[in-house]
């Protein structure tokens, strides 16, 4: 069953069009990669699943219910259950590690905060770090701390756009099995935008790729790897 439907979907910036019809489903608790270079549509179509822009036409379906129809905001973003992840994280600089967790909580007037706060902290072992500010965390704290405040809302969807862009090497490589792990022990239907065809490889269930806002492609790793498309011959350099 999907967890997210495009159906149609249609997009422009001024004169330019990003998405040309476009469909797409996303399979429920599977990790989906949306693989493209820059200007293929792929942070455009996470914004618009998340609410954050309003397609020209087609229809958005999530979690079974219309979220978008042609130009109108059925389901605002609040109420989608989702979490985003920015390719910047945009974590408040003014925040500690607590309070950027405790965000969304005290915004929603959740009860037990202190608590959830502190389960998410264990469970990224930022304890040490509640009262420091982002501006004393490494890359790799950072993200644990954007990937908690996401994930302490309880979302059934994580979307991330290109979240592992300003990591080295080996912590890319860490980060990218903690996400794989993170999918299933939340149980999270993940869709995740990158440039980099082999951070797709390492974690993806269902690889999708664009071209100026065309699906070129779409299947698993192997099928993939296996393709004689022309466009992925250019873009990947197995």
């Amino acid at each position: 069953m999907s967890t997210i439907s495009l159906a149609e979907v249609t997009h422009s910036y001024g004169a330019k069009q990003v998405l040309q019809r476009l469909s797409l489903d996303i399979d429920g608790s599977q990790l989906t990669c949306l693989l493209g270079g820059s200007g293929s549509g792929k942070t455009t179509i996470l914004r618009l699943i998340a609410g954050l822009e309003t397609p020209q036409g087609g229809l958005i379906t999530i979690l079974n219910k219309v979220a978008t129809n042609k130009n109108h905001l059925i389901i605002p973003p609040h109420q989608r259950k989702l979490g985003f992840i920015f390719q910047d994280l945009a974590l408040w600089p003014h925040f500690t590690v607590y309070k950027n967790i405790a965000f969304g909580l005290t915004e929603q007037k959740q009860k037990n905060i202190k608590e959830t706060v502190h389960q998410m902290l264990d469970y990224f072992g930022l304890q040490a770090y509640s009262e420091k500010y982002p501006h004393q965390l490494s890359g790799g704290q950072q993200q644990l701390v954007a990937l908690s405040r996401a994930l302490v809302l309880k979302p059934k969807i994580l979307l991330m756009d290109e979240p592992l862009a300003n990591l080295d090497v080996k912590l890319k490589r860490k980060t990218l099995g903690l996400i794989k792990k993170l999918q299933q022990n939340f149980d999270l239907t993940i869709l995740f935008v990158t440039h980099d065809h082999k951070e797709a490889f390492a974690i993806a269930d269902k690889i999708v790729i664009l071209n100026e806002g065309v699906i070129e492609l779409t299947g698993s790793v192997e099928q993939i790897k296996n393709s004689d498309n022309e466009y992925l011959k250019y873009f990947i350099e197995f």
